[in-house]
């Protein structure tokens, strides 16, 4: 019985500030007070219909939406070819290859702020949708190459001999046989890339100073606090817009993500 008290109050806690927020998005009065919030106060989507709209947030939900959906493909192939080479083959300088690797890890992302913005500055697009792609996809992404790498060398290399000796080509193996094979890996890079490409704040903030019709939600959400005025409601409503997508696709594809751990936990 203490247990189940513990873990309600846990859970109450944990949900506490999300159930706030909602009850700010859906009021009428534009407070950030709990009491007010409660005491005569007519829920409404006002706040939503004047984040959609006026703040633009449909604008920059597409550009959010855009450059998720690409960076995830891009990132997605990327790292399955990197894991396949890297778990399936050995050739010389393997070792090396991950021993750099490795250490990327450890190297804050935001040392390489300054050089990525000169290089989407030499390329000319430091100012577009282009731009932040290619920013979302720039880094190593070293734990999607770990996780296929693992995967993949966990298959016997029977079944690729197989399909050489029937007429496939390395391509045909990869995307035709080894590829459908990794599906709880595909499940956990498409959650965890969309989620941090969704929420990225630095590189579209940067890109998009001079431009702010290229906005994702994370920065047109920022854009709500003003000098001397908070609106709390709008703020709330927008974190709600920002927030559900991630949602509704962690639970679309919640069983590959954590069958893709536990599977990278066992190998």
């Amino acid at each position: 019985m203490i247990k189940k008290i513990v873990l309600f109050l846990g859970v109450m806690i944990w949900t506490a500030p999300f159930l706030i927020m909602l009850l700010i998005a859906f009021s009428s009065k534009n407070t950030n007070s709990f009491v007010e919030l409660l005491s005569d106060n007519p829920l409404t989507f006002h706040n939503f219909i004047t984040a959609w709209q006026e703040a633009e947030f449909s604008r920059y939900f597409i550009n959010t939406v855009i450059i998720t959906v690409v960076s995830v493909l891009i990132v997605l192939m990327a790292t399955a070819l990197s894991g396949y080479i890297m778990g399936y083959f050995d050739f010389k300088g393997k070792k090396l290859i991950s021993a750099v690797m490795m250490i990327s890890m450890g190297i804050p992302t935001i040392f390489f702020t300054i050089p990525v913005y000169q290089i989407l500055r030499m390329l000319n697009c430091d100012t577009s949708l282009i731009g932040m792609i290619l920013a979302e996809v720039g880094g190593g992404h070293v734990i999607f190459i770990l996780l296929f790498s693992r995967f993949f060398f966990s298959i016997p290399g029977a079944l690729r001999e197989s399909a050489l000796l029937d007429g496939a080509n390395e391509f045909e193996v990869f995307f035709k046989i080894m590829f459908p094979l990794a599906t709880p890996m595909i499940g956990t890079v498409v959650i965890t890339q969309s989620i941090w490409t969704w929420n990225s704040f630095l590189y579209p903030l940067i890109l998009s100073v001079n431009k702010p019709e290229i906005r994702t939600l994370s920065v047109g959400l920022y854009s709500f606090q003003g000098e001397n005025v908070v609106e709390w409601g709008n703020i709330a409503a927008g974190a709600c817009i920002t927030i559900l997508p991630m949602l509704v696709l962690f639970v679309m594809f919640q069983r590959s993500f954590i069958q893709g751990i536990s599977g990278a936990v066992k190998e």
